[in-house]
């Protein structure tokens, strides 16, 4: 950040800009050779890695990276490609154990990182040298110049540049370091509680309803379609990989709808507020598998597994992962951050419990969706009521410093 006269002033940000790129048959051989090898070298490291730990040797990024010049010299073929495109996957190698390790030291799942197929490795990276950007270009080093769709022009220092094939399209992403003018806030617009969901996408303290999309089920028939034609495909044949690929395209057009969503409501709310509450949400719990129970048969006294409901739940998961809001709270933080929004995250535990009115507690079960106090007399739709609590909850969060 940039101070000045004890105030900021402008602050540094770091930014995302992606474009399509449209590379001919020559140069998507020539990418798709740089992925190869990329993956080849990704696929070493993690051998190499797996068999020192098994010996009780210590292999780190740093001993790996010093081997690339002479892997360089031996392998011809990884002579012509970019040395930090190569310490960039030597790189990913250890980012990959290093989050093995925090999860173990957190007590979660492990999740060892896996060997690469040829169609797991998807991009790689570039910093300051291997490309430029001459005539509306974008020329790499060993694939020529690439049309570009400027959809946006590019803003600040470049970092770093990621080439990434997506469903058989490819895209660039530029991370710049941008410097932007401090933020100024705006007391006069209105603080808002947010309650997300599944029958509202997201419920406002102010009592609006923000209707839920709900892409993947929107998109299911033709995705179910083109998944049952992948499956009767024949493993290994042009077809099943012509079949998957219009699989792949099918998520990835409802995964940009979703996320084009989530901008646009974020937007929208950074701009009419200058307090945003919200829930912090443990959305790896809300989607956990129910545990499987254990009975006797009468007759036979046999072991048999019960009825639990994981058919249900499997819905109402499939429900919450396209919500998304894991990644809609992402993006809200971050467009806050930089509107000069406060974001506040609270305790969710009771908001649909408790009365917005006069702060009773009034249980009720999922299926009330009409929230009634026979104390106060406040009645309003459970959503809403939920908000205002979470508003509500604000104060004490900012005495706290969360």
């Amino acid at each position: 950040m940039i101070r000045g006269c004890g105030t900021i002033t402008h602050m540094i940000i770091r930014k995302a800009f992606v474009y399509r790129i449209y590379p001919t048959l020559t140069q998507i051989a020539a990418l798709d050779t740089v992925l190869w090898r990329a993956r080849e070298l990704y696929n070493a490291c993690l051998e190499e890695r797996i068999e020192a730990h098994r010996h009780g040797a210590s292999v780190n990024r740093y001993s790996q990276q010093r081997q690339l010049p002479g892997i360089k010299k031996v392998r011809s073929e990884y002579a012509l490609l970019n040395s930090q495109m190569l310490q960039d996957v030597v790189y990913r190698v250890d980012r990959a154990f290093q989050g093995l390790f925090r999860r173990k030291k957190a007590g979660l799942k492990g999740g060892f990182p896996r060997f690469r197929g040829r169609d797991r490795y998807d991009s790689f990276t570039l910093t300051q040298t291997g490309w430029k950007v001459a005539e509306n270009r974008l020329v790499l080093t060993g694939v020529g110049p690439l049309k570009v769709r400027w959809s946006r022009p590019i803003e600040g220092a470049i970092k770093t540049v990621t080439i990434r094939r997506d469903a058989g399209a490819w895209f660039v992403s530029f991370s710049c370091v941008v410097e932007v003018a401090a933020p100024t806030p705006n007391p006069a617009l209105p603080a808002v509680g947010i309650d997300v969901g599944l029958e509202y996408f997201a419920t406002l303290s102010d009592g609006t309803h923000l209707a839920n999309p709900r892409h993947l089920r929107v998109s299911q028939a033709a995705l179910t379609r083109r998944q049952q034609a992948l499956a009767r495909k024949k493993r290994g044949s042009r077809r099943r990989k012509k079949a998957r690929l219009l699989v792949a395209k099918a998520h990835r057009k409802i995964r940009n709808q979703r996320k084009n969503f989530h901008h646009q409501t974020a937007r929208v709310l950074v701009r009419g507020h200058s307090l945003i509450v919200v829930e912090t949400l443990q959305i790896a719990n809300l989607v956990r598998r129910r545990a499987p129970i254990l009975g006797v048969t009468a007759d036979e006294g046999t072991l048999v597994y019960l009825p639990n409901g994981a058919a249900a739940k499997a819905g109402l998961n499939l429900s919450i992962h396209d919500a998304g809001w894991g990644q809609f709270l992402a993006i809200l933080r971050a467009k806050a951050e930089e509107a000069g929004c406060v974001l506040v995250a609270v305790n969710p535990a009771g908001t649909s419990q408790m009365c917005s009115g006069c702060g009773a507690r009034r249980p009720k079960d999922l299926s009330a969706r009409w929230h009634t106090c026979t104390g106060c007399g406040c009645s309003l739709q459970r959503d809403v009521n939920a908000a205002r609590n979470t508003l509500a909850r604000a104060g004490q969060a900012l005495q706290g410093g969360t």
